[in-house]
């Protein structure tokens, strides 16, 4: 298993114009600023040049922030007024709490500030520092700043928010490396097997009817195969005693706007497949590109009279195998260590989350948080205890039997 800060290319662009030369930026040059929700507008014009994870894209912050009416902050900060690192950031209740997240809570996975490569390297814990008291002077109600699930490095420029004081994520993030292609791939993986049973499924697919891999290019498409993926993970999470993540209208309403607005890309940074067989959708995957990635940010299968052919393996295969062909260099199955993940992954990328607390309150919520991911990494990481904590979910739901775990995304 490869040990993998491993680089997730953002905008390329950007990338590639970081000086060989950094800026070493004056301290008293610098300033930090924060706004409300007027301050989307400038942080999609600074995503224009920027360096970028796909959750904090100018298209995933504005279609969030109107799909949910979300209470938004942007925190900027700059170098002789020109833009180097911004936050975008959503106001939640946690109880008597007020938290500022990045907007999509849990869908937002990978994360990484947008930035300007060129100053990166300037910006150190001070600075940020300063952007964290700009917001509590703008939002004094906001009780913490939580950042989770934030990627070691992007692109291979470090991430800035590694200078504060952090811990790991409880959860990995797996992904596999697609060097030399899929032939190459498959030689390392398994790959007589993975072949064999490819073309079982293929035979079984034929006896039931017509089958095809899908690749939503109109917003009917987009429809069609979300409302597919809604009702999966709708059955998926009820059968695992688990609040559904998706199941609120805005969200939904969110995912929509997103996949939709994609297709007017050139090359889409957001994509859905899916796997139709006898005229019904099986299995829908839902991905994103970032530079020479493609991450598979969710998926889910239909749990009917085919789910005992894993459409979703036969899914990741194709998808896999296109992603060799269009030249990515790393397929990545995101957040959540599943044993159909590891059939595939030799990438782990471990995680990490910073608390900024700006209130009293907000420092016991901090505390709370920090050893409430603590725990789950010590449940998680013992197969014995969360192999457990599965059963007792389902026992919960009123659903005993152990379910198809290739759809946990």
């Amino acid at each position: 298993m490869v040990d993998a800060t491993a680089s997730f290319d953002g905008n390329r662009v950007a990338a590639n114009e970081i000086s060989a030369r950094p800026v070493r930026a004056d301290q008293d040059r610098w300033t930090a600023t924060a706004s409300d929700d007027t301050g989307v507008a400038d942080y999609v014009q600074f995503c224009a040049s920027a360096l970028f994870a796909p959750a904090q894209s100018a298209s995933w912050v504005s279609n969030w922030a109107a799909a949910t009416g979300a209470d938004m902050v942007v925190a900027t900060l700059s170098y002789d007024g020109r833009p180097a690192l911004s936050l975008a950031l959503e106001v939640v209740r946690r109880g008597p709490f007020k938290v500022a997240r990045f907007a999509g809570g849990r869908h937002a996975n990978g994360n990484f500030a947008t930035a300007d490569p060129r100053l990166l390297p300037a910006i150190d814990n001070p600075a940020i520092r300063a952007m964290f008291k700009a917001i509590a002077r703008t939002r004094p109600d906001i009780d913490l700043i939580s950042l989770e699930r934030l990627l070691p490095d992007l692109d291979g420029v470090a991430n800035p928010l590694a200078a504060l004081p952090g811990f790991p994520s409880p959860n990995l993030a797996l992904a596999v490396d697609l060097d030399g292609g899929f032939d190459a791939l498959l030689s390392r993986a398994s790959g007589k097997r993975k072949r064999k049973k490819h073309r079982s499924q293929t035979r079984k697919f034929e006896a039931v009817g017509a089958f095809r891999r899908i690749e939503a290019r109109t917003r009917e498409e987009v429809d069609r195969l979300l409302d597919a993926f809604f009702e999966m993970k709708e059955a998926r999470f009820a059968k695992m005693g688990i609040a559904n993540v998706f199941g609120d209208r805005q969200v939904r309403d969110f995912f929509r706007a997103l996949f939709a607005d994609a297709l007017a890309e050139e090359k889409p940074p957001f994509l859905l497949h899916g796997l139709d067989v006898a005229g019904k959708l099986r299995a829908v995957t839902g991905s994103s590109r970032s530079g020479k990635r493609l991450i598979c940010e969710f998926g889910a299968i239909a749990e009917d009279d085919l789910s005992f052919t894993s459409p979703g393996d036969f899914l990741f295969f194709d998808n896999i195998q296109q992603a060799c062909e269009l030249g990515f260099d790393v397929y990545d199955f995101s957040v959540g260590d599943e044993p159909y993940k590891r059939l595939w992954c030799d990438i782990e990328v471990q995680h990490f989350e910073v608390l900024a607390p700006l209130t009293l309150k907000g420092r016991a919520l901090a505390t709370g948080l920090r050893q409430g991911a603590r725990a789950k990494a010590f449940i998680k990481n013992n197969p014995t205890i969360w192999k457990l904590t599965k059963m007792l979910r389902r026992k919960a739901a009123g659903q005993p039997a152990p379910a198809p775990a290739e759809d946990d995304n």
